[in-house]
């Protein structure tokens, strides 16, 4: 009995090793023959950038909003007095996809059904703001009032 749990131990650590060895290079038939010319050519592609993008980069290096990134605007809607699952879809519609939901009624009870819920405020306030802000909305259930 202790010979075959110890030859099926000894099966499966041999298993788990030779698949933990297994490379991940691909040397099936399923890649497309290339050639090495046209191998070397996408090497030095990969690696030196053209003289047409070293002139757009030269170009744009005073610009700043390239340079940090800088997150685009949209107008966030008000959305206080919709049902909750419109006003996400509205704020989607916006820009805005960085959304938090909250228990208004401070129960901290969770929005499983979000169309049963009524937005009662939300932060930011409607306005411009970056479209990579985080916009909670704090509602309560339809039969409850904020």
């Amino acid at each position: 009995m202790r010979i075959r749990y110890t030859i099926g131990a000894l099966t499966a650590a041999a298993l788990l090793t030779l698949t933990a060895c297994e490379g991940t290079e691909d040397t099936g038939s399923s890649k497309p023959d290339t050639s090495s010319q046209e191998a070397n050519d996408q090497a030095k592609t990969d690696i030196e950038p053209s003289p047409e993008a070293e002139t757009a980069e030269s170009d744009t290096a005073g610009d700043t909003d390239t340079d940090t990134g800088a997150a685009e605007t949209a107008e966030l809607p008000d959305l206080v007095g919709m049902d909750l699952q419109a006003a996400q879809d509205e704020a989607q519609g916006a820009g805005f996809y960085f959304l938090d939901d909250q228990d208004a009624s401070g129960q901290n009870r969770l929005q499983v059904l979000d169309r049963n819920w009524v937005v009662c405020s939300q932060e930011p306030e409607a306005g411009t703001h970056p479209t990579d802000t985080k916009v909670t909305l704090f509602a309560v259930k339809d039969t409850e009032s904020c």
